[in-house]
C-alpha cells in the first residue's frame, strides 16, 4: 500500500511538490513578462512607422529618434537604480565584437519601420520572429558568438518549420 508524500519523481529526481509549484508559477510569471515585452515590440514598431510618415518618410530619422528615446530611458533607469559604471579593466577585457550589437539593432529598427506600413504589423512581427528563430537555431547548433552549443533536433526543426508555416498563414 502506498502512502502520500510531499515528494514527486520528476525526470528521475525526487522533488518536493512545493518546489515544482514554485517553478511553474515562476515560469508563468516570466513567460507573461516576455509576452508583455513582445507586445512592446509591436507598439514600438507601430509608433516608429507613424513617426516615419510624420517625418516625410524618413525611416532613418524615425529610427534615430527611437534610439534616442531608448537611450534616455536607459539613462534614467541607470540613475534611478544607481547602477555602477563598469570598471575600465572590465571594459578592456571585453571583445570589440560585443560592442557592435547596436548595429544589428539599427538594421532591425529601420527594416521594421520600412516594412510595417507595407506588410502590416502581424506579418512583419511574424517574419521578425521567424528570422529570430531561424538565426537562434543556427547560433545554438553551432555555438556561435560564445553561446553554449545545443544541436538541432527534430523538435527544434519542427518548431522552425511551424513558424515558417505561420508566416504563410498570416501574410496579407
Amino acid at each position: 500500500m502506498s502512502h502520500c508524500t510531499a515528494h514527486v519523481c520528476f525526470r528521475g529526481q525526487s522533488r518536493r511538490k512545493e518546489d515544482i509549484l514554485f517553478e511553474r508559477i515562476q515560469f508563468f510569471l516570466l513567460a507573461a513578462a516576455a509576452m508583455v515585452a513582445g507586445g512592446c515590440v509591436v507598439v514600438q514598431q507601430a509608433l516608429n512607422a507613424t513617426l516615419r510618415s510624420e517625418l516625410s518618410s524618413s525611416a532613418f530619422w524615425a529610427a534615430f529618434i527611437s534610439y534616442t528615446g531608448g537611450m534616455l530611458t536607459l539613462l534614467l533607469v541607470l540613475v534611478v537604480t544607481r547602477e555602477p559604471w563598469p570598471a575600465l579593466s572590465t571594459i578592456a577585457k571585453s571583445s570589440p565584437l560585443s560592442w557592435i550589437g547596436g548595429v544589428f539593432g539599427t538594421v532591425y529598427i529601420v527594416a521594421s519601420i520600412m516594412l510595417l506600413p507595407r506588410l502590416g504589423a502581424m506579418t512583419v512581427i511574424a517574419l521578425l520572429i521567424t528570422g529570430q528563430m531561424l538565426a537562434s537555431v543556427a547560433f545554438d547548433h553551432f555555438g556561435l558568438l560564445g553561446l553554449a552549443q545545443r544541436p538541432i533536433d527534430m523538435y527544434r526543426a519542427a518548431g522552425a518549420l511551424l513558424l515558417i508555416l505561420g508566416v504563410l498563414l498570416v501574410r496579407t
